[in-house]
């Protein structure tokens, strides 16, 4: 179902003049959008794999300029090496830097772990705290990592704003901002808390398939009649289509243990399909 709507042809946005939009009117299409994206993603999730608050924390301080799929390779080696915030805490930086290493930035990302971790401990008696107050006193935590692991781990709605999410953002009109903490605050007036959470997912999920930096496939988008920014891509269907990533594209996701009810293909291990990662308009993740 979701292959055929995108697919779908949709010629006339490209040539309608749009009128200067009400707030309600900007309102209501942005709650249609994220209606119409739910269903073509109902299986739409965080693409870290883990199995706890920490390993998630970790797999998101890690996800920073590089793919999601690139930190799954390189995480079941970390885990089983450093399973707690402890055992973490006490390793030995230049092992921690020559494990982390494929998700590039590692000495930066290893003094992050070994500070997180260590505050982990010495602050939180090992476990990750529950609030975003908490959360962003960590080393190499910010705003849009603790969003991932409160919505995610601990069920508290947050709207993760990373490069897709506020790409998708301005295209679709909802705000004209940069900032990201700007962007959190504009969307969030948007829409109801109870949807910040999934809404990031789908958001995520169609700028990562559909929605690209470089190539936005607009002729196979299934929100383009409601978008303003139609026609920035290719807008030939059939050449659309051949952008589709990911799973829409026939392709496997960045997971290599995708969640149960994913229609897609898992990835491969580290090393089995190499630079697989790499998104078509080289974007991270």
């Amino acid at each position: 179902m979701a292959e055929s709507k995108a697919r779908k042809s949709l010629a006339g946005p490209a040539v309608k003049a749009r009128k200067p939009e009400s707030r309600l009117a900007m309102v209501r299409r942005a709650r249609r959008i994220n209606r119409e994206l739910a269903e073509l993603y109902p299986y739409a999730h965080p693409e870290l794999d883990f199995e706890n608050p920490f390993e998630l924390l970790v797999a998101t301080v890690l996800s920073a300029q590089t793919t999601d799929l690139r930190v799954n390779q390189t995480t079941p080696v970390l885990f089983a090496k450093y399973p707690t915030p402890e055992e973490m805490a006490a390793a030995e930086p230049e092992v921690l830097e020559e494990i982390i290493r494929p998700t590039g930035f590692f000495r930066a990302k290893a003094r992050s772990l070994l500070g997180l971790s260590a505050a982990l401990r010495d602050n939180f008696d090992g476990e990750v705290p529950g609030r975003l107050e908490d959360l962003v006193t960590l080393p190499g935590v910010g705003r849009k990592t603790a969003n991932v692991v409160l919505g995610n781990a601990f069920g508290v709605p947050g709207i993760t704003v990373d490069t897709h999410f506020g790409r998708l953002a301005r295209r679709f009109g909802w705000t004209a901002e940069e900032d990201p903490e700007k962007v959190e605050a504009a969307v969030a007036a948007i829409f109801p808390k109870s949807e910040w959470t999934m809404l990031s997912h789908r958001v995520v999920f169609h700028g990562r398939r559909v929605c690209h930096s470089r190539r936005p496939a607009c002729g196979a988008c299934p929100v383009a009649a409601l978008c303003p920014s139609y026609g920035e891509g290719e807008t030939d269907p059939d050449k659309a289509a051949k952008l589709l990533k990911y799973e829409l594209g026939g392709r496997p996701g960045q997971r290599l243990r995708p969640p149960e009810g994913y229609p897609g293909q898992a990835a491969s291990p580290l090393g089995a399909d190499a630079g697989a990662g790499a998104g078509a308009d080289g974007e991270p993740g």
